[in-house]
C-alpha cells in the first residue's frame, strides 16, 4: 500500500462517501443485474453512522461502513475501493479500522454479506480471518450470497 493513504472516520453525510457509494452501486448493478433491486433496500446509507474513508493525498479512493445489527454485533456494509486503486491492500486497512472502531464501541463480532459474484470481496474477507456462517436476516434463503463473521478481540 502506498504510504500516503490516510483514513478518516466520518458519517454517511460525508459527500466523499456518498460519491463512492454511487460508484459501488454502479458496479453492483452491473454484476447483480435485476437482482440488485432486492439488495438496494438493505443498503441505504441513511441509517449508517460509522464510515471509514481512505484518501490518497486529497482524493477519496475507498470506503467502508458499519451499522449495529444487535447490541453485540456490527454489520459491515458498503466496502469499496476505486477500481484503479485495487490490489494495494486498501480494503484490508479500512476493514481493520472498522473492526478497531467496533471494538472501541464494545461490539463483540462483525458480520457481513456479499454475493458469490464478488470473488474479490470473498477473498478480502477470508484473508482477514472472517468465517463463513449461515446466511442471516434478509439473506437467509438466498443461494447467490454468502455471509461471514469475525469475533473481535477483547
Amino acid at each position: 500500500m502506498k504510504r500516503d493513504i490516510t483514513l478518516l472516520r466520518t458519517t454517511s453525510h460525508n459527500p466523499d462517501f456518498q460519491r463512492l457509494v454511487k460508484d459501488l452501486d454502479t458496479v453492483l448493478a452491473e454484476r447483480n443485474g435485476k437482482a440488485n433491486v432486492f439488495f438496494a433496500q438493505y443498503n441505504s446509507i441513511e441509517t449508517v453512522k460509522n464510515v471509514v474513508l481512505a484518501y490518497d493525498d486529497d482524493e477519496a479512493i475507498g470506503c467502508g461502513a458499519m451499522k449495529e445489527y444487535d447490541e453485540k454485533t456490527i454489520e459491515i456494509k458498503r466496502m469499496f475501493v476505486s477500481e484503479y486503486k485495487r490490489g494495494n491492500g486498501i480494503a484490508s486497512v479500512m476493514l481493520n479500522e472498522l473492526e478497531k472502531w467496533a471494538s472501541e464501541l464494545n461490539y463483540k463480532r462483525c458480520i457481513l454479506e456479499t454475493g458469490l459474484k464478488m470473488p474479490e470481496a470473498i477473498s478480502l474477507y477470508r484473508k482477514n480471518h472472517y468465517q463463513i456462517i449461515s446466511n442471516y436476516g434478509p439473506y437467509k434463503n438466498l443461494k447467490s450470497n454468502i455471509c461471514f463473521q469475525k469475533l473481535l478481540m477483547e
